[in-house]
């Protein structure tokens, strides 16, 4: 279903808005990054028309525009249904598609998709916004219309059972992933790791700061255990650069922590897309810490309305503390970068500004992880001097932080680790202590 496009699909941009003036910023973003050669803007201010979302006479300038331009598709900065769909193709020149906001986004999806998973959720989206359209088809075949002229495709009847079945193949498959995750996730804690996740609104910073947080890794050495763990993390001034999850260990004084890097938020996005990304998403929701970054040399507006976009995403599912990370401090002054703190302290109480490019301040990102993360819990453990004690206190240098250890008639170690890692110790001890006992 993805198409990739060259230059020479040339598109027109439309966007309609209830009150105020139309913003054509990230809607030309978005088509650029799909392949698109913006070539006319068309923007309308009133309410929805329910026959072709824009008015009739707005149409008549689309297909103006089109025919002036050239143009090979008319991307829609809304959500166009299937009806007002099929009416506004049905004004354009033939072989005019017709894509709305969401259908755009899908193409991106598809182009950025490298691994299994995020194909198996780009899939899976594109099956939830053809459905609807499939039904439309069936409705208006059963009224002799031609459901195959622009933008709805060719009728097949049998097509809208097909889709509910592969919608219902690949949630399971995508579900069988997760739990998959989930298991490698608690064995990571069971191990000592905290798990940091990034968030935040598309072209952020996200990936660069990954960079900048991570410690330099043998994939080899982690492949076991760590099978999604890589050693690059993209970073590229556009959005939607990252599609799935890249986790990489992070550099830090006492704990050991790992930090996965996922998609972009992105306004206005229908719930069965935010929800077909579950999968991935839930490396968020399920995380230790979430790091919510944010572009600091944005208009103030505009920071605001992603990171609305950003707590809605998070919401209903988030189960982690959350620290706002202003990324950018290197493009504005230091008064800017205050002013925006104060305006922002409702939705970002406590951030921290940082500049993942240039590494400034990354230094007090890291200290404010450590702080937030769960309470290490210290522990003094006295082992017998047995053969496989040697074992237990590696075991506890590569799990806890480990602050001292006395080696004497028997060894006494002192450390500090999460919970579950304390647990553990203490029955490996416990071990030591029985094996020597009935030895």
């Amino acid at each position: 279903m993805t198409e990739h496009h060259t230059t020479s699909d040339r598109a027109v941009i439309v966007k309609r808005v209830d009150e105020g003036s139309a913003d054509t910023e990230e809607i030309a973003d978005l088509a650029s990054s799909a392949g698109y050669e913006v070539a006319a803007e068309v923007t309308q201010t009133r309410t929805e028309d329910p026959a072709y979302h824009v008015g009739e006479g707005k149409v008549a300038e689309i297909a103006a525009a089109v025919r002036r331009t050239d143009a090979t598709a008319v991307i829609f900065d809304n959500q166009l249904g299937p009806y007002q769909t099929f009416n506004v193709g049905n004004e354009l020149p033939e072989g005019v598609s017709i894509v709305d906001r969401f259908r755009l986004i899908l193409e991106i999806f598809g182009q950025r998709a490298q691994t299994k998973k995020a194909q198996l959720q780009v899939e899976l989206a594109e099956l939830r916004y053809e459905l609807p359209r499939a039904e439309a088809k069936v409705s208006l075949a059963r009224r002799d219309e031609r459901p195959g002229f622009m933008g709805l495709g060719e009728y097949d009847e049998s097509r809208e059972e097909d889709i509910k079945a592969q919608i219902a193949r690949l949630r399971d498959e995508l579900e069988r992933m997760e739990q998959t995750a989930e298991k490698r996730r608690e064995h990571r804690r069971e191990a000592g790791f905290d798990l940091v996740a990034l968030a935040g609104y598309t072209n952020a910073g996200k990936s660069t700061l990954l960079r900048r947080l991570a410690a330099d890794v043998d994939v080899d050495e982690n492949e076991d255990l760590h099978p999604d763990v890589d050693t690059t993390a993209a970073s590229e001034d556009r959005l939607f650069t990252t599609l799935g999850t890249t986790t990489r260990r992070a550099e830090m004084d006492r704990r050991d922590v790992l930090v996965t890097d996922t998609v972009g938020f992105i306004s206005d996005l229908p719930h069965w897309l935010v929800e077909s990304f579950k999968s991935t998403l839930d490396a968020v929701y399920r995380a230790d810490l979430v790091l919510l970054v944010v572009d600091v040399s944005q208009p103030v507006e505009e920071i605001r309305e992603k990171l609305v976009t950003s707590h809605d995403t998070l919401y209903e599912r988030n189960e982690a503390p959350i620290v706002t990370v202003l990324n950018k401090i290197d493009a504005v002054d230091e008064a800017e970068v205050e002013r925006k703190r104060e305006a922002l302290s409702a939705l970002a109480p406590s951030p921290i500004a940082v500049s993942a490019r240039t590494g400034a301040n990354v230094d007090a990102l890291r200290e404010r992880i450590d702080a937030e993360l769960p309470d290490f819990e210290s522990e003094r453990l006295v082992l017998p001097m047995t053969e496989d004690t040697m074992s237990v206190v590696s075991w506890l240098h590569d799990n806890a932080h480990v602050t001292d250890v006395d080696w004497g008639e028997e060894v006494v170690v002192e450390f500090e680790a999460r919970p579950a890692v304390v647990e553990q110790s203490r029955a490996k001890a416990g071990d030591l202590v029985e094996a020597e006992a009935s030895a």
